[in-house]
């Protein structure tokens, strides 16, 4: 049996074709107490945060996400279970190392509480569903890509090649889907295309200035957006990327805190605009495509 979640139709959400369950139009299942799925949704984020960070402090740097067990990175003391509770342990311990009192980066904090926000987003906008879990793990992949870039200017294959990977296995064995192997085609021509597209603004900037304008991992990065929400998604999240990279760079040579022939993480705007993609992507391109009927 199911009942619809409402909160009295506060953002009227469907006028703009975005299912959620905000207005209504995504049904809730009624035996599961909506504060009970929510705390769990929650728990689940800020644990998968805390996974993402060690990613993010490890795959760059080619270290292994297993071995050693967590740790400070100035003293090297293990890290007891006490203190290794997300978000909680940061405040209790005022983001200092409990043996060396060592500062403990905010960015800890932070990528355990958005991984938990993204989380309780894809919920919100579709419901429990297996399309959640699918916008769930793109949303962890490209944060973790997003944070990576802007510190390392690098964007592992761990993640790209990987989430490539995963992202065609989600969509082939959803449950109750038919034809498996006209959507394991499209998934792998939308990663194709979304590829080769960006790998041909690679070839034509290096043919022109005659340096790298844009990295391979940058092309692996849009094969995967496009593999998890399609290519069309992909493209506008790549439209919106070059936009927000084109305004930071700009305010960087205005203020004189760059140069022309510096280099900027396109990764992390990239990753940014495939998060925002898959929440208000659609109703984006549906609202642009209006225009022309």
């Amino acid at each position: 049996m199911l009942h619809i979640l409402r909160l009295d139709r506060p953002i009227g959400c469907c006028r703009l074709l975005v299912p959620c369950v905000y207005c209504g139009c995504v049904p809730f299942p009624a035996f599961i107490p909506v504060w009970l799925f929510v705390t769990a949704v929650l728990l689940a984020g800020l644990m998968f945060g805390s996974f993402l960070n060690v990613c993010i402090a490890r795959l760059p740097a080619h270290q292994s996400i297993v071995t050693p067990s967590s740790h400070c990175l100035r003293c090297g003391t293990p890290i007891r279970a006490r203190d290794n509770i997300p978000v909680l342990s940061w405040l209790w311990l005022h983001g200092r190392c409990r043996s060396c009192h060592a500062w403990i980066s905010v960015q800890y904090p932070l990528v355990e509480l958005a991984t938990a926000a993204l989380f309780l987003a894809c919920v919100l906008h579709t419901g429990p569903a297996w399309q959640t879990l699918v916008d769930a793990v793109a949303c962890f992949l490209l944060l973790g890509l997003a944070v990576m870039d802007g510190q390392t200017m690098l964007l592992p294959d761990t993640f790209t090649i990987t989430g490539i990977a995963v992202a065609f296995l989600l969509k082939v064995f959803a449950p109750g889907i038919r034809f498996r192997a006209r959507v394991a085609l499209r998934t792998l021509e939308d990663a194709a295309i979304a590829a080769a597209m960006l790998l041909l603004v690679w070839a034509l900037y290096r043919i022109v200035r005659r340096r790298d304008g844009l990295g391979l991992g940058d092309v692996k990065l849009m094969a995967m957006m496009a593999a998890f929400m399609g290519l069309p998604l992909a493209l506008f999240a790549y439209f919106v990327g070059v936009l927000l990279a084109a305004l930071f760079a700009a305010v960087l040579l205005a203020r004189h805190k760059a140069r022309l022939s510096d280099r900027i993480p396109f990764g992390s705007f990239l990753a940014g605009a495939g998060i925002l993609a898959i929440f208000v992507g659609k109703p984006a391109i549906a609202w642009y495509l209006s225009f022309y009927r």
